[in-house]
């Protein structure tokens, strides 16, 4: 059997595959079996932050491996307490402490915990209840019951129920549907400053500010999912920040390009006071929250070759670079199948008019464009039925960017009715 019955037969079958079997990868290619190249425009979803094959994550690994691959956290991790330092003096610049996960849904299910701790906290021991935190249209945190429960997407939740309760979801960049959504047992709202697998939506700078003032006015936590997002894709290690730098959350979830293709996952809580002047980190204190391997000095390892190459070299301003070149080219296209093209840095969405498509029946103008993309060797996938993203790694070169180019436009050409 090949790989594709191999899988067919003993994997479940939860992913739609294409039928790419990368075997090997150098920087941004991989191959497969056969010796066919592709450009990996994928990145593991928005995860190989230093691409593929010998760089320093990988020589960092080999080297820890050799030492110590997993302590449990009833000891002092001495990697870990590096890698908390960098996330919030060079990544952050914001006092608080981290917890470290292995993706970004435990990540996430990691902020809704301390959101309910929070609320409790706000109402005492009484019958009173404030445990709804506020969501958003498209959104996607994770494929956990409480990810699944907090992801606004109905496709995510079939057949789960009885959801997790707690969740209310609003339109992204409607301060008016928001504010009126706010209610007394309401006590965070969690939000995607740019939204991933829902199609590659961004939060405007003034519903950001706006969110903000609501949380402070009605006494929320401001949660951030920077799992997809976050440490340089859009140009800044808080994603964020290249929207709205004056933002200031009370956490922020983090997982993907943290370990650069090595599963790790980590969220930071803000050092602020609560309204009972404690500091908000201390919501979540011994015994309330924890991860076998979270943490592990394999993990921690991998994550701070990763965060150190990405600051060190300046990676957040190459990508800001990269993502300009792509984003001229694209619009300079005016390319009759393309409605637009969104992101920031190198987490970008081109937008598809599926009228332009021959496409088979029920295949959406996204898969249908992803599976040609990958015949003429570049690996871009769908988010949502109509937008194909382009996630290369950090460290993708200007020659690498243009023959992604070509091979995009060549195949809309192609394609296009």
């Amino acid at each position: 059997m090949n790989t594709a019955e191999k899988l067919a037969r003993y994997v479940l079958p939860t992913y739609s595959r294409f039928s790419v079997s990368p075997i090997r990868g150098e920087g941004t290619m991989l191959w497969d079996a056969d010796g066919k190249r592709y450009l990996d425009f994928c990145s593991g979803l928005a995860t190989c932050t230093l691409g593929h094959g010998d760089n320093a994550l990988s020589r960092a690994i080999a080297r820890q491996a050799g030492d110590l691959i997993h302590c449990c956290n009833l000891y002092q991790i001495d990697k870990q307490a590096e890698l908390a330092e960098c996330l919030v003096e060079e990544c952050l610049g914001l006092q608080g402490r981290v917890f470290f996960s292995n993706s970004g849904a435990e990540s996430n299910d990691g902020l809704v915990k301390l959101a309910r701790r929070f609320g409790k906290e706000r109402v005492g021991d009484g019958d009173e209840s404030c445990h709804k935190i506020i969501t958003f249209h498209q959104s996607f945190h994770g494929r956990t019951l409480g990810g699944i429960a907090a992801t606004a997407q109905s496709k995510v939740k079939e057949g789960f129920d009885p959801l997790l309760p707690g969740f209310q979801h609003c339109p992204l960049n409607d301060l008016g549907s928001l504010a009126s959504t706010i209610a007394p047992d309401t006590c965070a709202i969690m939000l995607e400053p740019i939204q991933g697998e829902g199609g590659i939506h961004l939060a405007t700078p003034e519903f950001l500010r706006g969110v903000q003032d609501l949380c402070q006015q009605k006494d929320l936590l401001l949660l951030l999912d920077e799992v997809q997002c976050g440490l340089g894709r859009t140009g800044d290690m808080a994603g964020w920040r290249s929207i709205e730098p004056s933002l200031t959350p009370d956490a922020v979830s983090w997982a993907k390009g943290l370990g650069g293709g090595f599963p790790v996952g980590a969220f930071w809580v803000s050092d602020r006071l609560t309204s009972r002047d404690k500091p908000l980190f201390q919501l979540l204190g011994a015994g309330s929250h924890g991860s076998t391997f979270g943490g592990s000095p394999l993990a921690c390892t991998a994550a701070l070759a990763v965060l150190r190459e990405v600051i060190d070299k300046n990676l957040p301003q190459r990508a800001i670079q990269h993502g300009q070149t792509i984003q001229t080219s694209v619009e300079s296209w005016q390319h009759r199948a393309v409605t637009e093209i969104r992101g920031k840095g190198l987490l970008l969405g081109i937008g598809l008019r599926a009228a332009a498509f021959d496409a088979p029946e029920n295949t959406p103008a996204s898969i249908y464009l992803s599976t040609e993309l990958a015949k003429a060797g570049l690996l871009a996938p769908p988010a949502g039925p109509d937008t194909v993203r382009l996630m290369p790694p950090l460290t993708v070169s200007e020659e690498e960017i243009q023959e992604a180019l070509g091979i995009f436009k060549y195949t809309l050409d192609s394609i296009c009715n």
